[in-house]
């Protein structure tokens, strides 16, 4: 069984909903979530917030965040899953904020980064992934999806 039917299958048991905001992923963790035949029944809302502005309106990342931290950061992806809890009232909220290549890298922030956040009621937790900066973007953002889901379960689990 695929890590996305583990988690829905986990999401059907308890009753629980799910929201995605992805920035570098743009929409591929949704998909794969999707991909999933019930998944109606637990998917809230999937956002692509690409743009810092989308993330600013949408999600309510402070300006302050984007600006001294920059949406690549542990504390832009935990704001991004906290805005999206907000905006929904899902159970569990997840973000997806990195660089997938193969240009927008820095010695501070490389291709192959990218933070994670869960964000629930009672408890959240931000995760640093950091991926081969030599692959093809295509499998940047699938390898980052695949970490993001097994932290799902394990958070779930």
């Amino acid at each position: 069984m695929r890590t996305e039917e583990k988690i829905g299958q986990i999401l059907i048991e308890r009753g629980m909903t799910v929201s995605t905001a992805e920035s570098c992923t743009g929409g591929l963790l949704s998909s794969k979530l999707t991909d999933v035949s019930g998944s109606s029944a637990y998917i809230r809302l999937n956002l692509v917030t690409y743009a810092n502005e989308a993330k600013n309106a949408m999600l309510r990342v402070p300006l302050e965040v984007l600006n001294t931290f920059g949406a690549v950061s542990e504390e832009c992806a935990y704001n991004m899953a906290k805005g999206l809890y907000e905006l929904t009232n899902s159970d569990i909220c997840v973000s997806t904020t990195g660089i997938a290549g193969p240009t927008g890298g820095t010695a501070d922030k490389p291709v192959g980064l990218m933070y994670s956040a869960i964000y629930t009621p009672d408890k959240s937790k931000v995760y640093r992934i950091n991926v081969d900066s030599t692959l093809p973007r295509t499998e940047i953002k699938e390898q980052f999806v695949q970490k993001v889901l097994e932290n799902i379960l394990e958070f779930i689990g």
